[in-house]
């Protein structure tokens, strides 16, 4: 039987993990700090685990130079579930600025005012819009679950990757082509689609705000390639990421807010007044500034999670010093090098999915075309890797193929080796 260090696991996620972060943090599920207790049984209301957030906040805006006026969230649903929170609170957010304009300095329960509720009623029918940049598979279940929650005349498909791509994903389209709402609750895209590796290159220009720092309102799903490379985190009015790649565990999910969309500054409109406009109610562990307000512990939070991300926050700051993230972005931007180029030496072997302008650095997308039967060229690449210590590399199921996860648990050897693995599987 192989052992951990004959392996490198290329999966889409749950990822690998560091190994020196597993045997401590193996070593702190048994006793943690000399307490006789291991972490994961310590109450979540103690000062130990207040320490571990707090930790493993300060870590993340460090390692992300995430500004102070951003509040940084741990929630569970994965990012699957910040699909719905998303719409959940920036649509309140959206609201209660409208009500803000319509009501102005009037006091009081809103439906005593029957001829303002109707101009604030008037303004969701005739404005209210999310917009979604629809690029794979991941921002096409985001933009589903918008259409559930408030019906397909407040979702606007700004861009659909598939319209200009005879049908399937694998290119980002030209921005000139977006047709971006006026005032939208929120501009949604995935930063990277793990399924069909796509990547934005950088962030959208017609995202980007004013000279006066206003813009869109953004928000950005970064599940799989966080902490791969610096991003403009101004840009954003919020960044969510489950754990499970980059980070972490799977079961903590992240997000990133700009503390203007919470209280003092927005708070949510009342659960009577959206029930009277007819507009979803978040369920509570949804409510970002129920989670704000409480230090990500309004429920039971595993803190055994956060406490695995914050080591591997930790070490990427001891690796990485003084140049955080984007020391981390040279190695990655290396690996994936490696990769492509030795999939490129061979056209007649191999063939990219996804568009030059949009390949993704972190999930490398790929079919085996040699001898011209497909299905068992790959079964062969998918047999020899295994052989050779190099698992998780089979496509999605929805894609095929071949997918080689280059997340940042895979060394500088590991991307190596499948390149080196890559060429001689084309020569034999």
């Amino acid at each position: 039987m192989p052992s951990r260090s004959d392996i490198t696991h290329f999966g889409a996620g749950p990822a690998s993990l560091p190994t020196d972060v597993l045997e401590e943090a193996a070593k702190a599920l048994l006793d943690y700090n000399a307490t006789g207790l291991g972490v994961a049984e310590h109450s979540h209301r103690s000062p130990l685990a207040a320490d571990i957030i707090n930790q493993a906040k300060a870590d993340l805006a460090a390692c992300l130079d995430i500004p102070d006026d951003y509040e940084i969230l741990f929630m569970q649903g994965g990012g699957t579930g910040q699909f719905s929170a998303a719409v959940y609170n920036f649509v309140g957010a959206w609201v209660a600025r409208k009500h803000k304009e319509v009501f102005g300095d009037t006091q009081g329960d809103p439906t005593d005012h029957p001829e303002l509720i109707q101009q604030l009623k008037q303004a969701i029918d005739n404005d209210l819009k999310i917009d979604y940049l629809v690029t794979g598979g991941w921002s096409q279940k985001a933009s589903a679950e918008g259409e559930r929650l408030l019906g397909s005349k407040h979702i606007n498909i700004a861009a659909d990757a598939r319209k200009t791509n005879g049908g399937k994903f694998g290119i980002i389209p030209d921005e000139s082509n977006w047709k971006l709402s006026k005032d939208a609750a929120f501009v949604y895209f995935c930063d990277n689609e793990t399924v069909d590796g796509v990547e934005f290159p950088a962030f959208p220009k017609s995202l980007e705000p004013g000279p006066d720092g206003k813009g869109p309102v953004v928000v950005a799903d970064m599940s799989s390639n966080i902490l791969t490379r610096k991003i403009p985190v101004r840009n954003f009015s919020a960044i969510f990421f489950g754990a499970q790649k980059n980070l972490g565990l799977t079961g903590v999910t992240v997000v990133v807010i700009r503390k203007s969309f919470l209280p003092p500054i927005i708070s949510q409109p009342s659960v009577a007044l959206m029930r009277h406009l007819a507009l979803p109610i978040p369920p509570i562990i949804f409510q970002y500034e129920t989670i704000a307000k409480n230090n990500s512990l309004y429920n039971t939070l595993s803190i055994f999670d956060v406490y695995v991300a914050g080591q591997v926050l930790k070490k990427l700051l001891r690796t990485y010093h003084p140049n955080k993230v984007e020391a981390q972005q040279a190695v990655t931007d290396k690996k994936a090098q490696l990769i492509y180029d030795a999939v490129e030496a061979f056209p007649e072997v191999y063939k990219i999915i996804p568009d030059a302008a949009a390949r993704s650095r972190v999930n490398i997308c790929f079919r085996v075309t040699k001898g011209g039967e497909v299905d068992a060229a790959e079964s062969a690449f998918l047999k020899e890797c295994a052989a050779q210590g190099l698992t998780g590399l089979k496509g999605h199921r929805s894609l095929g193929g071949i997918r080689a996860s280059n997340y940042n648990s895979i060394p500088l050897e590991g991307a190596e080796k499948l390149a080196r693995f890559i060429r001689a599987f084309a020569t034999s």
